[in-house]
């Protein structure tokens, strides 16, 4: 990636560079009332104090946006370049009392849930009364589980109101919850509750998504077999079946729950107190579990649900993520019960039953904002425009989250489901960054497809050129993003590893945020993300490093080394290829190929599975031993002419055996 100054058009795509969308008129005319700001010059002026005066800008919006039980004197402290960033230091608060309290004291039967089962029709709403009820039953049966402020709670639940429950109940009594995603396998799940420490793990009978049932008890059971240090698995009965319960260890959810008052005083919790831990691929093979404060976090849900989303009360906000992911818990829990609006919970999949699921929750609830991956949304359009039947007119904000949204999909999004009358809000973020940080705000912001614009307040981005370390002013350049100051958001630690932590977001670049992504700022300074500079492939919007799935597949007796790449595809953004090495004597063939795809479902879960997988000789690899990952890169992509120098591998004529096997299995 060049640090250089680049001709007009070499950095962005020509065709899109010059394309710009104004807020839709008709978003405007049909609005409850007006969007937050009043144009695009007041969101420059904010953004500018929010740079200039952090303190000033943050203390004033924390107080407006959170309810403290004790105010703070303290807005900042600490620094990137120290890794010490704290914020609203002596401040104290709960943040279920944020999301359920004060709004089920204020109006208890207003809909703080949408539940939408798999199958159509079967769902129900959840109001902030009944929520409140449900929440203080279950911070009761943690409580009496043992569960203490600072432990951290295991949930393995699919998308069902009791996974907010279950969050919101841990944030209750002051636990640390760690949600990890239903679709992993019992390996992962074990070394997440392993890692954690977590004593008690919260699941279901089984899930359904999609038409399927889903085991996750039978998942939760394998996995315990090697976490002794477990007390209790608490089980939701979702389906009914007959599972195995042990004895002692095993306990009902509605058994438990009808032992207990429907009121539980929240705890007060310090700002920086941990709010949850979400695991992220690690790029040593090794998950590290992101660790969040309360406080900041809070504030950047509430901010950007409310400046990036436009939420305004009595809005209905659906977010396609799963709450396994970080999506789930900022923009399915947080944001929207932040604000006291109703969000929709979505058990199943964009094509069951049919290719219109999503447009027909949509118009059903009279959704206002929905967000959803580009990867299904890709899916969507591939399925025809005739599913989108639905007129869904009070759709004001069309989100997209995960990976950067190629032009064409931006306009269908635009065209076919938004009908020109919603503002798409390509939202770039991470799991460390805890909410939106380049995005623009809906109602406010001019667009470009393919383009997250502006940052968000209190972001400072800069590209740096990864050679030299130096930061590239001025526009039309491209380098690697990072960020110049820090925000309340940001993760603080990973769980039991904060040298970990320092190596990899914040000594990169000594004073800055690393963010692992390149990007591109244009000749009118909209940023344009160019995805991964690290060994990270990116798997329908999910994050999955190399490495995990590397260390999954030499767990194969047969494999001698492995070296996974990212290639793209048309349908999930990018697809996992592996290039493995077998030991001598091994009979190659395609049900050996079956096993090692077999081995990585098994060991992460089906969403990593390799596409293909190329059985060579040996790995190009440097004189010292470091496996050249581009050079798989290039020949993957059919770019065999462009591998540059491979004089300096040890065995450069490796090269040209593995682009005759990568031939020989495609024809």
């Amino acid at each position: 990636m060049s640090g250089s100054r680049v001709p007009a058009g070499a950095v962005v795509p020509e065709a899109h560079i010059n394309e710009t969308f104004q807020p839709p008129k008709e978003m405007l005319q049909n609005h409850p009332s007006k969007p937050h700001l009043a144009n695009f010059e007041e969101y420059q002026k904010l953004y500018k104090q929010s740079i200039t005066e952090p303190n000033v800008f943050w203390a004033e919006r924390a107080r407006e946006l959170l309810s403290w039980s004790k105010d703070f004197q303290t807005v900042h402290s600490g620094s990137l370049a120290n890794g010490d960033n704290a914020w609203f230091v002596e401040g104290e608060l709960n943040a279920s009392y944020n999301c359920v309290d004060r709004h089920a004291h204020k109006d208890p039967s207003r809909v703080a849930i949408i539940y939408e089962a798999d199958e159509p029709g079967k769902g129900r709403n959840v109001t902030y009364g009944e929520l409140l009820r449900e929440v203080s039953k279950l911070a009761h049966v943690l409580t009496n589980l043992g569960v203490r402020k600072g432990d951290t709670v295991a949930i393995y639940l699919p998308m069902i109101p009791e996974a907010i429950v279950a969050m919101l109940a841990c944030t209750r009594i002051g636990a640390i919850h760690s949600v990890v995603f239903a679709g992993f396998s019992s390996d992962s799940l074990r070394d997440r509750v392993v890692d954690a420490q977590s004593k008690v793990v919260i699941t279901t009978d089984e899930g359904k998504r999609g038409g399927k049932l889903i085991g996750t008890k039978k998942i939760v059971d394998e996995a315990l077999q090697q976490c002794p240090d477990v007390r209790n698995v608490l089980v939701y009965k979702r389906t009914g079946a007959d599972i195995s319960m042990t004895p002692g260890r095993d306990l009902w959810w509605h058994e438990e729950v009808e032992k207990y008052p429907a009121y539980y005083t929240p705890v007060a919790m310090a700002s920086e107190d941990p709010l949850f831990l979400l695991y992220t691929s690690g790029s040593t093979g090794k998950p590290k579990g992101v660790a969040h404060s309360t406080a900041g976090y809070l504030l950047g849900a509430a901010m950007t649900g409310k400046y990036v989303f436009d939420i305004h009360d009595g809005d209905r906000y659906f977010c396609g993520g799963d709450v396994g992911w970080i999506t789930g818990h900022t923009y399915v829990l947080y944001a929207p019960l932040l604000l006291g609006v109703s969000t929709v919970v979505f058990e199943g999949t964009p094509a069951y039953p049919n290719f219109s699921r999503y447009w027909d929750i949509i118009e059903e609830h009279k959704v206002t904002q929905f967000y959803v991956a580009p990867t299904a949304l890709r899916l969507l359009k591939r399925a025809g425009d005739h599913h989108v039947r639905n007129e869904m007119k009070h759709l004001r904000v069309l989100g997209s989250v995960g990976e950067p949204i190629a032009a064409e999909v931006w306009k269908w999004y635009y065209d076919v489901v938004g009908k020109g009358r919603a503002q798409i809000c390509d939202t770039y973020w991470q799991t460390e960054t805890g909410s939106n940080v380049i995005t623009p705000l809906a109602g406010v912001t001019p667009t470009k497809p393919g383009s997250a614009s502006f940052p968000f307040f209190g972001i400072e981005p800069a590209l740096v050129d990864p050679v030299t370390g130096e930061e590239i002013h001025g526009n039309n350049v491209e380098g690697v993003l990072a960020f110049k100051q820090p925000w309340p958001s940001m993760a603080r630690t990973v769980w039991g590893a904060h040298k970990r932590y320092m190596e990899t977001y914040l000594h990169v670049y000594k004073g800055y945020y690393f963010t692992g992504d390149g990007a591109a700022r244009d000749y009118e300074g909209f940023y344009w993300i160019r995805g991964r500079v690290d060994d990270v492939v990116n798997v329908s919007g999910h994050r999955l490093s190399t490495a995990e799935i590397e260390a999954a597949l030499i767990e194969h007796h047969s494999i001698a080394e492995a070296a996974v790449v990212g290639v793209a595809d048309e349908l999930t953004g990018q697809a996992v290829n592996a290039f493995v090495a077998v030991k001598e004597g091994t009979q190659i063939n395609d049900a050996l190929r079956k096993e090692f795809v077999l081995q990585v479902r098994r060991s992460i879960g089906p969403f990593a599975a390799p596409k293909a997988i190329y059985i060579v000789p040996d790995l190009p690899k440097t004189r010292s031993g470091k496996i050249m990952r581009r050079i798989l890169r290039k020949i993957v992509a059919g770019e065999e002419d462009q591998l540059g120098d491979i004089t300096t591998l040890s065995d450069p004529s490796v090269v040209a055996k593995i682009i005759d096997v990568v031939h020989a299995q495609r024809q």
